[in-house]
């Protein structure tokens, strides 16, 4: 007789087709696709960006789902090169880190990418003289990722205050040079226009042809990685969108199919379904 699917015991509070896919990526996990933020979904969000590390139990079970799923991927706005640092990532068999929000592919120890674009190099040149006029507060730091610019306001002493002054500013220069101006988790980010986790996430789904995905994510950059769950599964894939919630980011809980507990929740999502996946089938009736 048929054997049931394995099933996977932490999709309570998913939505039926979230919980759906869930199960799909348990019952064949060969064929599954999971892809994952890195900063808020497995790391802690942490006040300086280098001490960011996955939360304790992310790596093991990270190393679990590597030898089993057909893709294991984390998709960050991060170098993906310092995604893999700050995760210990190197040794995860199979695994493609794509940074910079698509502008990069980390796999089997090299990096690729094409050269920054004008764009940025524009920015870039104007950035300092924009900053000053705004008068920030002490705390603003930008940091510089070749492709992109970074303004974080994290150590400011008011930083939703102080990323409040600088979107308008920020916009505008963004507008003038030919970026897009994206703002995140006290950070407002100056990429250019089209590059997005959504557009990486679905070269990676035509890339690897998979039957269920999964994309996990905190942030307002996120959302079209969700939405790219969401024409997977108009594309006849099943799919499930998850959210690493926060206090500072609450809009995600309405785009995603599931909402976990931060990266703790994550890990414990990601446990249970490696176990889903290493439990032996029931014996056939």
């Amino acid at each position: 007789m048929t054997q049931p699917p394995p099933r996977v015991s932490v999709s309570g509070g998913a939505t039926p087709a979230g919980a759906a896919g869930l199960a799909a990526i348990a019952r064949d996990p060969g064929r599954a696709l999971i892809a994952l933020d890195f900063d808020g979904t497995l790391a802690p969000i942490v006040t300086e960006p280098s001490a960011a590390r996955p939360h304790p139990d992310a790596l093991p079970t990270l190393r679990r789902l590597a030898a089993r799923v057909g893709t294991l991927a984390i998709i960050t706005g991060r170098p993906a090169s310092v995604a893999v640092d700050l995760g210990g990532f190197a040794g995860l068999p199979g695994l493609i880190v794509i940074g910079q929000h698509g502008f990069e592919r980390w796999e089997a120890g090299r990096v690729t990418s094409p050269p920054p674009p004008p764009e940025v190099s524009r920015a870039r040149d104007r950035l300092p003289g924009v900053l000053a006029k705004a008068g920030p507060p002490d705390g603003i730091r930008v940091e510089d990722k070749g492709h992109a610019l970074v303004v974080h306001t994290r150590r400011a002493a008011a930083p939703q205050a102080a990323l409040a002054l600088l979107e308008g500013p920020l916009a505008r220069l963004a507008e003038e040079a030919g970026l897009d101006c994206k703002p995140g988790r006290m950070v407002i980010e100056l990429r250019p226009v089209g590059v997005d986790k959504g557009a990486a996430l679905t070269v990676l789904i035509a890339e690897r042809d998979p039957a269920a995905v999964l994309f996990a994510g905190d942030d307002l950059g996120d959302l079209p990685a969700f939405e790219a769950v969401r024409a997977a599964r108009a594309a006849g894939r099943a799919g499930v969108s998850v959210y690493s919630a926060s206090d500072e980011v609450t809009e995600l809980a309405a785009h995603a199919d599931l909402v976990v507990g931060g990266p703790a929740g994550v890990s414990a999502l990601l446990a249970g379904l490696a176990d889903a996946i290493e439990a032996p089938s029931p014996p056939a009736r």
